[in-house]
């Protein structure tokens, strides 16, 4: 094999790092498609490991630029996690304070990696998920208005607007013409709001396909079923052109295929997508006999695990 040297790009500071994530072609998960390419946008590599640091960074920085975050207040929000996990690191290297409202049951890897940025955890009951996070972070802004800066992911415009110009750009940069169809899950969606309207807007028509749980009582840790949920405000049920279904035990499935089959390790959101993209690459194939079916990975497994407790010091 010959090897090709990559100019390695030289940041100023980690935010630098968010974005131009690369896509992967899924040959063998996808396989009773032969005639239909499926890929596969690695948003796990992203800083903070996911798809979240794209709208964290936009929210923060243009919260920032408008005075709205300052020096004398801390950003707040509701988070299952990842996007938790966006706002410690990037107020970590842009020098502002976080805390965080989430459910007591998210993974202790995600609570151990805010904490690890010096952000404030406070949880919220595990029996009412993120609506559950959402009010309860409602409460507190609203008992003390002047300490925080409510961030809100999910009416917040520059949640959809990060994706718009970073994930659907990126997409088209790298297919154009190629790609006929678009796939991703509903949490905040963000990802599908902005994504879907920048592709819309390209010269040729793409199918785009919202997917959510197929149940409201799901385990699909950080998607939304709509129907059963508090809305968000950015959500529109009338951008993408189809919406698609997705069982709990078809996500964690489909997870386990891609570490197996494809050497990928990622979180169940993940392996929603996946499915739902090879479900729709199916429907392709028997339909048209070809196509091009782009979806999302949302974040690594490793962060659903429970790791190993770090100490500071060792006695042998």
């Amino acid at each position: 094999m010959k090897n090709r040297l990559v100019r390695s790009r030289r940041w100023q500071s980690m935010v630098d790092g968010v974005g131009n994530t690369p896509l992967i072609r899924l040959e063998r998960v996808a396989r009773s498609a032969p005639g239909v390419e499926v890929y596969l946008k690695l948003e796990f590599a992203n800083p903070g490991g996911s798809v979240k640091d794209r709208p964290g960074l936009r929210m923060v920085q243009q919260a920032i630029e408008t005075g709205e975050l300052t020096s004398d207040k801390t950003l707040i929000d509701a988070t299952s996690g990842n996007t938790g996990v966006a706002y410690s690191w990037i107020g970590a290297a842009l020098g502002a304070k976080v805390a965080l409202v989430m459910p007591a049951n998210v993974s202790k890897a995600r609570k151990d990696i805010t904490r690890a940025f010096g952000t404030e955890l406070i949880f919220s009951s595990p029996m009412e998920g993120s609506d559950g996070a959402i009010r309860k972070v409602r409460e507190l802004v609203k008992q003390n208005p002047e300490k925080y800066f409510y961030c809100d992911q999910y009416s917040n415009p520059n949640n959809p607007l990060a994706h718009y110009y970073g994930t659907g750009a990126e997409i088209l940069d790298a297919l154009g013409d190629r790609i006929t169809h678009f796939v991703t899950s509903l949490g905040t969606s963000g990802t599908a709001m902005g994504t879907t309207r920048r592709l819309r807007e390209h010269t040729r028509p793409v199918h785009c396909v919202a997917a959510e749980p197929a149940e409201a009582l799901h385990g699909l840790e950080g998607l939304k079923h709509m129907e059963s949920s508090i809305v968000p405000n950015i959500y529109d049920p009338h951008v993408p052109d189809e919406n698609l279904p997705v069982k709990t035990e078809d996500g964690w499935d489909m997870a386990e295929r891609l570490a197996e089959e494809e050497g990928l390790h990622v979180g169940h959101s993940t392996g929603a997508n996946v499915w739902a993209a090879v479900h729709l690459a199916e429907r392709l194939q028997k339909t048209q006999g070809g196509g091009c079916v782009v979806t999302i990975a949302c974040d690594r497994s490793d962060r659903y695990f429970a790791p190993m407790k770090w100490e500071k010091k060792y006695e042998w």
